[in-house]
C-alpha cells in the first residue's frame, strides 16, 4: 500500500471526513475505544458509514513509521454509491440492469482487472462488501486502467441484503460457481441480471449460493478445474453481452 493512500491522526483524518474525502476503512489500536477518545471522529465515522477495523499496534506500524497516534485511514480515490439509490434509477433511464456481485474478492489486481472488463461490458454497478473485501486504492485504480472512475462501487454492510434486494428489484440472481449443473450458455441473458462472483480461495459464500436464482458455470475441456476469477467474470460478462446485442 503506498504511503499517499494513507491519512493518520486522528485530526488528519476528522478534517478529510468533514472535507467529503471518500475513506475506504479506517484502522484502530486495539486497545483504543474511539467512541470515548474522540467523538467527533465517532460521530463522523457512524454518520458516513466508514469501516473501522481494530487490528494491533504492529499493523500500524507496517503501514507508515510516522507517528500515526494508534489509528490510520485509508483513502479510497472514488465515491461510493448506495445501491438503493443506484437501481431505481437504472430504471428510470430505461436502461437492462447489469450489476456486478462480488463475494470478499480480496487481491487488487483480480479487483482492478474486474473492473477493466466490467466497464467494458457496460457494467452498472459493481457491489463488495463493507469488510473483507480488495481495499479500493490508487493499485485497484492502476490496475483497473481508470475504470473505476466511470463504474459506480457500492460498498454494502450484508451482501445477502444487497442480493435480496437486487431480487425484489426484478434482477434475476446468477450465482457464477463450477458447482452448477448447467452451464452458462443455457442461461437468458436479455432479463435484468445480477452476477454473484465467488472469492479466489472460497468461492462464493452457501448463503448467497442459496439466495441466488440460478447456478451457472463455464465448460471445462481440460485438465484444470477452474479460471481465475478475474477471467471468469470476463467470460460471463461477454456472454451477457452477447445476448443484448443480439
Amino acid at each position: 500500500m503506498k504511503e499517499k493512500d494513507l491519512i493518520f491522526g486522528f485530526h488528519a483524518i476528522v478534517e478529510s471526513l468533514r472535507a467529503g474525502k471518500p475513506i475506504d476503512k479506517i484502522f484502530i489500536q486495539r486497545e483504543m475505544a474511539l467512541a470515548k477518545q474522540a467523538p467527533e471522529l465517532w460521530h463522523l465515522v457512524q454518520e458516513q458509514g466508514v469501516t473501522v477495523v481494530k487490528v494491533p499496534q504492529e499493523k500500524l506500524n507496517s503501514l507508515t513509521r510516522r507517528n500515526h497516534q494508534g489509528i490510520v485511514a485509508i483513502a479510497s480515490p472514488v465515491n461510493f454509491v448506495a445501491l438503493d439509490n443506484l437501481v431505481p434509477v437504472i430504471f428510470e433511464r430505461g436502461e437492462n440492469p447489469l450489476i456486478l456481485v462480488l463475494d470478499h474478492l480480496t487481491d487488487v489486481r483480480n479487483f482492478g482487472a474486474i473492473l477493466r472488463t466490467a466497464e467494458c461490458c457496460g457494467v452498472h454497478a459493481v457491489v463488495i462488501p463493507e469488510r473483507g473485501g480488495a481495499p479500493v486504492n490508487s493499485d485497484a485504480m492502476k490496475t483497473s486502467s481508470g475504470a473505476l472512475n466511470y463504474v459506480p462501487i457500492c460498498k454494502e454492510k450484508n451482501l445477502l441484503t444487497a442480493v435480496q434486494f437486487l431480487q425484489d428489484s426484478g434482477l434475476q440472481i446468477v450465482a457464477c460457481t463450477e458447482k452448477a449443473e448447467r452451464t452458462l450458455f443455457q442461461l437468458d441473458f436479455t432479463l435484468p441480471t445480477a452476477l454473484i462472483m465467488g472469492s479466489e480461495e472460497t468461492g462464493i459464500a452457501m448463503e448467497l449460493l442459496r439466495k441466488a436464482d440460478v447456478w451457472a458455470k463455464i465448460p471445462m475441456l481440460g485438465q484444470i478445474g477452474s479460471l481465475n476469477v478475474s477471467v471468469s467474470a470476463g467470460v460471463f460478462l461477454y456472454e451477457v453481452v452477447r445476448h443484448r446485442l443480439g
